[in-house]
């Protein structure tokens, strides 16, 4: 018992962390901790780039698939899918869905496009290469087969 006396009113790092969390909180605000965050995740990303938080993300998943299994992401997943339609009701999934949808087909015509563009080049170019090799060859003369005088 002589050491809860000697450690009365003393904290955990846990406890003095919370609590001076709390009081820049209360101080100056969640935004504050939004702010220093967002530039937190941009220095890193600049000093270890897009891949490194693939790989940390990556990592992350396999950890807890492990310790809770895939049927731990199909739980989420639909508990997310319920809050999405709860909040934005279900004509929210026909919208996007719409949207994608459009975004699908502008792309595919896009493609078609660009497709047909680049057969059309690729015909012209061997009809200027035969008429390159046309003009390459010595013009015809009037004197053709056929004709003598």
């Amino acid at each position: 018992m002589q050491q809860d006396k000697d450690n009365k009113g003393s904290m955990t790092v846990a406890e003095a962390g919370r609590k001076g969390g709390e009081t820049v909180r209360n101080e100056r605000g969640r935004e504050f901790y939004e702010t220093i965050g967002r530039k937190g995740g941009a220095t890193v990303k600049a000093e270890r780039g897009r891949s490194f938080y693939e790989e940390i993300g990556r990592k992350g998943g396999e950890t807890v698939k492990a310790e809770r299994g895939a049927k731990f992401y199909e739980e989420i997943g639909k508990k997310g899918g319920d809050r999405v339609k709860a909040t934005r009701g279900p004509n929210f999934y026909e919208e996007i869905g719409r949207k994608g949808g459009q975004k699908v087909k502008k792309l595919i015509e896009e493609g078609k496009r660009a497709a047909r563009a680049a057969m059309e080049k690729q015909q012209e170019q061997p009809q200027q290469a035969q008429g390159e090799s046309a003009s390459a060859a010595p013009p015809p003369t009037e004197e053709g087969p056929g004709r003598s005088e």
